[in-house]
């Protein structure tokens, strides 16, 4: 019997699924990036980015139930953990556009109270 030699090697299953691969990761980032909580935010004409590295986020839902990062806490809860924070830290506010405006008042000013002073909202910029 004569073997016949191996001359190439053929990648392209190699290819097909490493951009498997690669379309599940960044699809998987996509969501760890936007954040669990669903927020549906107000519009503005214009836009600013954040220049700080790494904003603490409160996010506050059309029922008003309010989240530091990912855990539920109450309007007295945050307080207390942000009691502990670096007074130079930015804290960013996901607020949802169908909340009443007293429920955004009430976070906002109970941060702004604890001496915090990069308070940014975050909004989504009209086409």
């Amino acid at each position: 019997m004569d073997e016949k030699e191996f001359d190439y090697l053929n990648v392209i299953p190699l290819v097909d699924v490493m951009l498997v691969l690669l379309t599940i990761v960044l699809t998987t980032s996509t969501f760890i990036a936007a954040g669990s909580i669903q927020v549906e935010l107000p519009k503005a004409s214009t836009s600013e980015e954040t220049t700080a590295p790494h904003p603490r986020t409160v996010s506050i839902d059309k029922e008003g139930r309010i989240w530091l990062e990912a855990e539920e806490v109450s309007l007295i809860s945050l307080a207390a953990v942000l009691e502990g924070v670096d007074r130079e830290t930015p804290i960013l506010v996901r607020a949802d556009k169908s909340l009443a405006l007293q429920g955004f008042v009430d976070v906002f000013g109970a941060i702004k109270q604890l001496g915090f002073t990069h308070l940014s909202l975050q909004t989504e910029q009209t086409p």
